[in-house]
């Protein structure tokens, strides 16, 4: 099982970009956890990082380390 890691995505603003952010990991990650809080700006997922940051960033969005 894969740690979650869990990036800041300041740009993510409204419903359509949570469903576009969560597609994309989905597609990259088939079958991982996906936790998103919309209102702290927080995508958590477990699986590679660096394959959920090039999902996030392909989908429009700039996904940057969570301070935690």
């Amino acid at each position: 099982m894969t740690d979650p890691i869990t990036f800041t995505v300041p740009d993510m603003t409204c419903g359509h970009c949570e469903a576009a952010i969560r597609g994309a990991l989905a597609k990259e990650l088939p079958g991982a956890d996906i936790d998103i809080d919309l209102q702290s700006h927080r995508v958590t997922v477990a699986g590679d990082r660096s394959t959920a940051e090039k999902a996030i960033r392909e989908a429009g969005y700039t996904p940057e380390a969570a301070q935690l």
